[in-house]
């Protein structure tokens, strides 16, 4: 009897040190670094780099002296229109708000007075470096147009 359970003992041993040695390799195995084949990196290609998030007009004016106010954005899909920043009303995330200003068109404004600019939390906006702003009023840029327009009017 006593050699029995002796046998049993040893059984119960080698099989418990079975059992480690195949965890223990399967843990090390899964913890080691793949090694890279070159066939299988050549065939997937380059990757394709990561599409920015679009910004909205909040997200935009944030990095602008003043918040924005004075210069001009626009939606990335128009074209020749903007609008200069006159107001924002910002809520306290910073990232939203209302925002009013003066419509531009070929760097000309549409009207004198602003008003509420819709669609400013969608997420296309950038902002307009290089637009170059007429000196003066609404009327004196319309009567400088009509001058040009009719040569013909001066001179009678």
């Amino acid at each position: 009897m006593a050699n029995a359970l002796v046998n049993r003992a040893a059984t119960v041993n080698q099989s418990t040190n079975f059992f480690r040695a195949s965890f223990s390799f399967l843990r090390n195995l899964s913890t080691a670094t793949p090694t890279k084949d070159p066939s299988t990196e050549s065939s997937a290609g380059p990757k394709k780099p990561k599409r920015k998030k679009k910004k909205n007009l909040f997200e935009v004016a944030q990095f602008l002296p003043n918040w924005g106010l004075g210069y001009h954005m626009a939606k990335t899909h128009w074209a020749n229109v903007s609008y200069e920043i006159t107001k924002i009303n910002l809520y306290k995330d910073g990232r939203h708000g209302k925002a009013w200003g003066l419509a531009y068109r070929d760097g000309l404004p549409i009207a004198e007075a602003p008003k509420k600019i819709s669609g400013v939390h969608k997420r296309c906006w950038k902002y307009i470096a290089n637009l170059k702003k007429p000196e003066g009023s609404l009327d004196q840029i319309k009567k400088a147009e009509e001058s040009t327009l009719n040569p013909d009017v001066q001179a009678a």
